[in-house]
C-alpha cells in the first residue's frame, strides 16, 4: 500500500492521503509494480504480493463489535461462494459463475465504508457485494438458481444481481459497462441535491476500456460524488496485469483526466475501509471524484470453468499467505483477545445460513413461463406497437401479452421448456414433442454445387 506504517509514525504527509500527487520524494513513484514481461509478451516468473506493491498495513483494531461484524461478513461470503461453486458443479446453477474467493476484504471493506443511502455498482463477480450490502443469502442463492424468489426474479442469474432497496444497482456482464452508468447515478445525486455518493467497482482489465477514460473525464469535469474502485486481482480474465496494462500502478491511470488516485491493500479489510472512507469523504463533501486501487488476488479461476493454465499453484500459494480469512482472525486472537471458539461459532453460523439458502433455492419455483416477457420494457400507451414478438408457435403474438396467448402457444412453450442433450446431435431437441411438430434429422450432406442442376441447392424463392 502507499502509506507505510513508518511514514504515519513520523508524521510524514502521505501524498495519496488527499488524493493528490502520485509520487514520493524526488518525484519517485511509490510502490510501483515493475514490469515482468519479455519482449515477446510472455510473463516472467510468478507474481508475488510484494511484486504487486503490497506492504503490511497495521491499522489499529477497531472496537471488538466492529471486528466481529467485519469477520462475520467475510466468512459468510467465503462460505457462500464455496457452496455456490459446488452447486454449479451439480448443474443447479446455469450460465457462468464468477467467485470472489480471496477478494472478501476488498468487498467488505468497501461496503462497510459506505452509508446505507449510497449507491453501489459492481461487475459480474458480485455475489459478495450483494451479501455485504445486506441482500438475503436466500435471495442471492435463489437468483443463482434462476428462481422467482431471487433478487432479480430469476432473470439475472449470477452476473446480474440487483437490490434497489439496498441501493445495489447490479452486476454488469460487459467489462467497463458500469462505469458510465455509475457516473450517471452520481449526476442524478448531484442534480437532486442529495448527500448520497456512488461507488463503482470494476476490475483491472476495465481500466483499458474506452469507457474508463470517458467516464473519468466527465466525473472530473462535472465534479460528481463518485468513487471508482479498481479491484486489481492481477488478471484480466486470463491475462496478467503486466501483459495487459502499460501502467501497472492503476491508481495513476485516471490522473490525466483529473481524478486523483490512491492504492490500498485489498487483502486487509481495515486498510480498504480506511481508504474508501476518505475517498468517499472527498467525493461527498468536496465533490472531487476519486479512484482507489485495491490490490488483491482471486484464489479461484476467472470463472468456475477456468482451467487456470496462465498461473502456477506456487503463485496462488504465495498469495494465500495473505488470505484475509486467515490473517484477520489471527489478529483478532493475538491482539484483540478474541477466543478461537468465538470465531468457530461465527464460521458455523455462516455455514448454516448458506445451507438454509441452498435449501430455499432448491424448493422455490422457477418463474412461470407466461412471465417470460415481464420486466423487459416499461410499457407506455404513448407508443403503440409490439414491443416484443413471440415466434415460438404459428400463432405469433406480442410478447407482452403472453398471458393471453392461445392454447397451442402455451402447449409449445411448456414442451419447449423441457429439453435434453441428444447423443452426437448438435444442439438440443424437444422432449415429448408431437410427431407433427418434431424436428426432422439434421441435413449433414454438403450443399450441391451450382453446376449440378440439383434443385435442393436452393429453394424456388432464392432463400
Amino acid at each position: 500500500m502507499v502509506a507505510t506504517a513508518a511514514a504515519e509514525t513520523k508524521g510524514v504527509q502521505d501524498p495519496h492521503a488527499r488524493g493528490s500527487s502520485p509520487s514520493g520524494a524526488n518525484g519517485q513513484p511509490i510502490d510501483t509494480v515493475e514490469p515482468r514481461v519479455e519482449s515477446a509478451g510472455r510473463s516472467v516468473g510468478i507474481l508475488r504480493p510484494e511484486d504487486a506493491g503490497l506492504r503490511p498495513a497495521r491499522h489499529p483494531l477497531p472496537p471488538l463489535e466492529d471486528c466481529l461484524r467485519l469477520y462475520e461478513k467475510m466468512v459468510l461470503i467465503r462460505r457462500f461462494e464455496e457452496r455456490a461453486g459446488e452447486m454449479y458443479a451439480r448443474a443447479r446453477i446455469g450460465g457462468f459463475l464468477h467467485l470472489c474467493i480471496g477478494e472478501e476484504a476488498t468487498v467488505v471493506g468497501t461496503c462497510d465504508a459506505m452509508r446505507d443511502s449510497d449507491y453501489l455498482l459492481s461487475t459480474y463477480r458480485e455475489h459478495g457485494q450483494a451479501l455485504a450490502r445486506g441482500t438475503s443469502p436466500r435471495s442471492v442463492m435463489a437468483e443463482l438458481f434462476g428462481k422467482e424468489a431471487g433478487c432479480s426474479k430469476g432473470r439475472g442469474g449470477s452476473m446480474h444481481l440487483y437490490d434497489a432497496a439496498r441501493r445495489f444497482l447490479g452486476g454488469y456482464g460487459i467489462v467497463g459497462a458500469n462505469l458510465p452508468i455509475g457516473a450517471g447515478v452520481a449526476l442524478a445525486c448531484e442534480l437532486s441535491g442529495s448527500d448520497d455518493a456512488v461507488v463503482t467497482m470494476f476490475g483491472d482489465g476495465a481500466t483499458n476500456q474506452g469507457t474508463f477514460g470517458e467516464t473519468m473525464n466527465l466525473a472530473a469535469l462535472w465534479r460528481l460524488p463518485v468513487v471508482f474502485v479498481v479491484v486489481n486481482n492481477q488478471f484480466g480474465m486470463g491475462t496478467r496485469i503486466d501483459r495487459h496494462s502499460a501502467v501497472l500502478d492503476l491508481s495513476r491511470k485516471a490522473e490525466g483526466f483529473g481524478v486523483p488516485g490512491r492504492r490500498c491493500d485489498g487483502m486487509d479489510v481495515l486498510d480498504v475501509r480506511h481508504h474508501i472512507r476518505e475517498a468517499l469523504r472527498l467525493a461527498r463533501e468536496e465533490r472531487r471524484p476519486q479512484l482507489v486501487e485495491a490490490v488483491t488476488y482471486r484464489f479461484r479461476g476467472h470463472s468456475v470453468a477456468d482451467p487456470e493454465v496462465y498461473r502456477t499453484p506456487e503463485e496462488v500459494a504465495e498469495w494465500k499467505r495473505r488470505d484475509p480469512l486467515e490473517t484477520f482472525p489471527k489478529r483478532l486472537v493475538e491482539e484483540g483477545g478474541v477466543a478461537q471458539a468465538t470465531l468457530e461459532a461465527i464460521d458455523q453460523r455462516a455455514r448454516e445460513v448458506v445451507e438454509d439458502a441452498v435449501a430455499f433455492a432448491e424448493q422455490t419455483p422457477f418463474p412461470p413461463l407466461e412471465s417470460l416477457y415481464d420486466h423487459v420494457y416499461v410499457y407506455s400507451g404513448d407508443v403503440p406497437g409490439w414491443w416484443t414478438v413471440d415466434e415460438r408457435s404459428p400463432d405469433v403474438y406480442p410478447g407482452e401479452r403472453a398471458r393471453e396467448a392461445g392454447a397451442l402457444a402455451r402447449r409449445l412453450a411448456e414442451q419447449g421448456a423441457q429439453h435434453e442433450e441428444t447423443g452426437p446431435r448438435v444442439g438440443r431437441t424437444r422432449r415429448d414433442l408431437p410427431d407433427e411438430l418434431a424436428p426432422g434429422p439434421p441435413n449433414l450432406a454438403p450443399p450441391a454445387s451450382a453446376d449440378t442442376g440439383d434443385a435442393s441447392a436452393g429453394g424456388s424463392d432464392g432463400h
